[in-house]
């Protein structure tokens, strides 16, 4: 009988991890919900922790039946709608003794969150952002460049210094094996190198008007976001805005606890995004975003200022994404952000609007986002 070969047995082990790797991958699925309503999602996002549950699974054998299971009703032939055994009530089923019945066994894996969202993200299937080619920040790095005879040792070429040896070796009657003259060293040259950065601007209506709700939905979205840029480009840097009637920078770990009452006045948050991309991210040397959450509502005197304010911005950053929250399946008509957002869209710039309603929603953005954004820059 010939022997089984070894690449069976390793292609059997990967089968199992290939298997084992979805099931935890449905796992993180179906506690999605549950792990975006936390409250802490971008503020600890970089050491958090999830605990997921996950079914254990064991190999497809045969397995002999245990001696005390019976098959059948026992109590003889029975007839169509017949009742074998009542029923246990459920005050039966929560008091039952301990026993030796059957059970699923399930363990527990602790799960980085870098390493949930790799996952979720692969499984979006997102096109690369375009940068703009002129965005581009010159960085002084080292690069190998050239060989000397002399230098550290950690930069010892042994592949270049064994053919010196064996150059000088055939010229040679009763050669050395090696000497000083065969040493070659690698040498490292300062060369500026182009770095493409990223600046990510967040703004938030924190009027009286946004339910607590509806800011849960926007930072959702926001960090999800936030986590596809970072993963197109080397750098990114983050502007959390938040505006009622006037607008305030705020750091992330104060950006979504901040409230607000009042009216709303959305230019503000505009105007200051323009002020920011004027004194540190400059558009030609930054790729620079803006994602907007509100209610849609705005004061109807501010139409004309909030107008040009985001046509300033939308002309000078790579994209402009605006989600509209609501937890109201009624909408009565178009709201002023929606209609201002239509209308440059309309002017084919780089913009674009999607309604969230609930946390489902949240991937469905995601993706119009990128992929309107990868294809204008086309």
């Amino acid at each position: 009988m010939a022997e089984t070969p070894w690449y069976e047995l390793f292609s059997r082990g990967a089968r199992d991890w290939l298997r084992h790797d979805q099931k935890v991958r449905d796992a993180v699925r179906s506690r999605l919900p549950e792990l975006l309503s936390a409250g802490d999602l971008i503020t600890n996002s970089e050491n958090r922790t999830v605990l997921v549950p996950v079914r254990f699974l064991e190999h497809a054998r045969f397995r002999l039946a245990e001696h005390d299971v019976h098959s059948g009703a026992g109590q003889g032939k029975g007839e169509p709608g017949q009742v074998l055994r009542p029923a246990r009530s459920d005050d039966e089923q929560g008091a039952r003794e301990p026993g030796t019945e059957g059970s699923e066994v399930r363990f527990v894996l602790e799960l980085k969150l870098d390493e949930i969202v790799d996952w979720l993200w692969e499984e979006l299937k997102l096109p690369d952002l375009k940068p703009k080619r002129s965005a581009t920040l010159d960085e002084p790095d080292y690069i190998r460049e050239g060989w000397d005879k002399r230098g550290p040792r950690a930069r010892l070429d042994r592949r270049r210094t064994v053919k010196e040896a064996v150059k000088r070796r055939a010229m040679q009657e009763a050669p050395l094996a090696f000497t000083n003259d065969d040493l070659r060293f690698r040498q490292l040259v300062r060369r500026s190198t182009p770095a493409i950065n990223a600046a990510v601007i967040f703004a938030l209506d924190v009027s009286g008007s946004m339910q607590e709700a509806q800011r849960r939905l926007a930072k959702t979205f926001f960090f999800f976001a936030l986590q596809g840029i970072r993963r197109q480009y080397a750098k990114v840097e983050t502007v959390f805005l938040a505006h009622a009637v006037e607008a305030w920078e705020f750091s992330e770990e104060q950006f979504f606890q901040v409230s607000g009452d009042g009216g709303t006045v959305a230019s503000s948050a505009f105007r200051v995004a323009g002020e920011l991309l004027e004194k540190r991210y400059d558009p030609s040397r930054y790729n620079a975003y803006l994602f907007y959450a509100s209610d849609g509502d705005n004061a109807g005197e501010d139409r004309a200022s909030a107008a040009q304010a985001l046509a300033a911005l939308a002309a000078e950053l790579n994209y402009v994404g605006y989600v509209e929250t609501s937890v109201s399946a009624f909408h009565p008509r178009e709201t002023q952000i929606a209609e201002l957002f239509a209308a440059l869209k309309g002017k084919d710039l780089p913009v674009g609007a999607v309604r969230l309603e609930s946390l489902e929603d949240v991937w469905n953005a995601i993706r119009i986002f990128f992929r309107e954004q990868a294809a204008q820059s086309a």
